[in-house]
């Protein structure tokens, strides 16, 4: 979809918005929504070669981009990467919270480590996001997105640590929107579907198996990074002015059946077992 048809093309002009995870998959896709409308954009990640590739197809968009290796869990770090962002491009007006990691694991045999690697990434790493971007959006009467998944509010075979931390991401989400309402900041998240060739489909479901795995879907397609991108765009907008506290579902009706038809595909990740 040419969202210039449906947004005012310079609907986010002078606006900075800061994707955390946004050298690659749904958060990069989020971000180049953002630059088609006009938005500034900075992205961080761990690996700063990926964030390079990144910042010139978003320079290709048009827009002008901040990069700086940032790990999430790192409250210092993080904080160090948004003031590079304001720096070159203004405070931050929306920040979208997407780094997030997965691998799917049987419950009896999930370490601890791997437990709270999910932990640390998806819920820490959300929180370090928002904390550090508090003033800045206070500053810009900002907004805060954060990506999340059907696992919070349902249970996923061989899910149990992702479970946890989104479950743990939406429930800040509704608490920073009732605490932060009073500053002007907004906070909702998106719960995407499954989405064609992102790194986290790729892990979670053998290759080939996208068509076995659209007609899961109500909407019997898989999702594309766009879908969660415009879904962004609205909530950043004036439009979205009076939401706040919400979870936006954006998955093509996935999780309506339950997740019982995706314990099948994990299944026969672990051979049947």
């Amino acid at each position: 979809m040419d969202l210039t048809r449906v947004f005012a093309p310079d609907l986010f002009d002078g606006k900075t918005v800061f994707v955390t995870g946004g050298g690659s998959g749904i958060n990069l896709g989020i971000a180049k929504c953002f630059a088609r409308l006009g938005a500034d954009v900075a992205i961080c990640g761990r690996t700063q070669e990926k964030l390079d590739a990144a910042a010139e197809e978003l320079r290709a968009l048009g827009a002008k981009v901040s990069t700086r290796a940032a790990d999430v869990r790192d409250m210092d770090a993080l904080s160090a990467a948004m003031e590079t962002a304001r720096d070159e491009l203004g405070p931050i007006d929306v920040l979208v919270a997407g780094a997030a990691g997965n691998f799917p694991a049987p419950a009896e045999k999930l370490s601890a480590n791997g437990f709270k690697s999910v932990i640390d990434i998806d819920l820490l790493g959300s929180f370090n996001a928002a904390r550090s971007a508090f003033e800045q959006l206070k500053e810009t009467n900002g907004c805060i997105i954060f990506i999340s998944a059907g696992q919070a509010f349902m249970p996923y075979a061989m899910q149990a640590h992702v479970g946890a931390a989104k479950a743990g991401i939406d429930n800040m989400m509704r608490t920073l929107a009732l605490e932060w309402g009073r500053f002007g900041i907004r906070a909702n998240s998106i719960v995407p579907g499954p989405i064609r060739g992102t790194e986290g489909m790729k892990r979670l479901a053998p290759a080939g198996m996208d068509d076995k795995l659209a007609k899961l879907v109500p909407m019997q397609r898989m999702g594309e990074v766009d879908d969660v991108g415009q879904v962004a765009c609205f909530l950043a907008s004036p439009l979205a002015g009076y939401v706040t506290g919400s979870l936006v579902m954006a998955d093509g009706g996935m999780n309506l059946p339950g997740s019982g038809v995706w314990a099948q595909v994990f299944g026969e990740m672990a051979g049947g077992k």
